[in-house]
């Protein structure tokens, strides 16, 4: 009887530890696929914006070639650190992502506003 009962309770601390490697498993492919997707919407918002950041900006300050050089700079991070990196690295990495487009929507709206203002 007591092996039995040992047995059931190694069996339900093994399904228990399944079941919690599977939910942290699901929530780094969770942060990892946010991500991948706020790079994406990153590199599409600079792709579509660049002509028009670039026409008023100039040479000097490029704010769509410094985003562009950030999420560079975090997709290689990604790529040769992300199997390991913690749930918090990933996090703070999509963060960062999304501040510099934050930043691109911001240029974007002052040349919007700008340009509002003359007409």
């Amino acid at each position: 009887m007591t092996l039995f009962v040992l047995s059931l309770l190694l069996v339900a601390v093994v399904f228990g530890l399944s079941l919690w490697l599977r939910r942290r498993g699901g929530r780094r492919n969770r942060a990892m696929a946010q991500l991948l997707d706020s790079a994406d919407a990153l590199e599409d918002r600079l792709r579509a914006a660049r002509s028009e950041i670039e026409a008023i900006a100039g040479d000097e300050e490029n704010p769509v070639r410094e985003a562009m050089q950030e999420m560079l700079r975090q997709r290689l991070w990604l790529q040769l650190h992300g199997r390991e990196a913690s749930l918090e690295q990933l996090d703070t990495v999509r963060a960062s992502i999304d501040a510099a487009r934050g930043n691109i929507e911001t240029q974007l709206l002052q040349i919007e506003r700008a340009r509002a203002s003359l007409h």
